[in-house]
């Protein structure tokens, strides 16, 4: 029976996940891998592909776990079911082939905070970039928002992680806090922290995962804080989505 992602829920996206098993980029604390998905036990709820009737009119996102790379035929062959689909991936291969909007996650695993996939050249295809940002490397963010927002004019999406089975680091741990986040509880960034990495990285090409704070400090409304991480009061994916396709006709 296919299960709705409770962060997405009443957003007008619906998750997909195609294949079976885990995902092999192995990101630290991923609500997918950490056994603590709204999927789990995956060997019972996997795959995860919603029917075509409950998808009409609605935007399908595919891979809300796992990758749109990994067995990629048979992502793209689920994906033809749905008129209206992006991918999420982390794997940065012919990103331009795929039919619809991409969106690729530039620091995955290992990656995290050591650095972050250059793209040469951008696809017209590529929705926007994810970085995974935390406390302790806002230097590696602040390189990518120059790298693909002001250089390349690409929307770049700030997701800011949440730890369970990592530990934060003793130096930052002020910039977190114990708090349930949807349905689990984890450390999460701490409101603090989330005004702060708003306000340094305000651009019209970057915007956060769960609220869309370009906005002077003095404006962030509390609605803005990382209380509010539904996919539903924010609207970013939507919001891209659409450019992107009207993008894709144009060119």
């Amino acid at each position: 029976m296919y299960k709705e992602n409770p962060k997405m829920a009443g957003s007008g996206i619906l998750p997909c996940i195609p294949q079976t098993g885990r995902c092999p980029n192995g990101c630290a604390d991923c609500f997918f891998q950490s056994g603590r998905s709204y999927l789990e036990p995956l060997e019972e709820n996997l795959p995860n592909i919603p029917p075509v009737k409950l998808a009409r009119n609605r935007v399908v996102k595919m891979n809300d776990g796992n990758d749109s790379n990994v067995q990629r035929k048979l992502v793209e062959r689920v994906a033809c079911r749905f008129p209206m689909h992006f991918f999420n991936t982390a794997i940065p291969k012919d990103l331009d082939k795929f039919d619809a909007p991409v969106v690729l996650t530039i620091n995955p695993g290992q990656m995290t905070d050591v650095g972050f996939v250059k793209l040469d050249k951008i696809p017209r295809n590529l929705m926007f970039v994810r970085f995974r940002v935390n406390a302790w490397n806002t230097e590696i963010c602040e390189k990518a928002v120059v790298y693909y927002a002001l250089r390349r004019q690409t929307k770049v999406c700030l997701t800011f992680m949440a730890y369970y089975r990592s530990t934060v680091p003793i130096d930052y741990r002020l910039s977190y806090e114990w708090r349930k986040r949807t349905v689990n509880s984890y450390w999460c960034a701490s409101s603090l922290l989330w005004q702060r990495v708003a306000v340094r990285f305000a651009d019209s090409h970057v915007f956060t995962c769960g609220q869309d704070s370009n906005l002077p400090e003095s404006t962030l409304p509390e609605s803005t804080l990382p209380e509010s991480t539904l996919c539903r009061h924010c609207g970013g994916c939507l919001r891209e989505y659409f450019a992107t396709v009207e993008r894709m006709r144009r060119t």
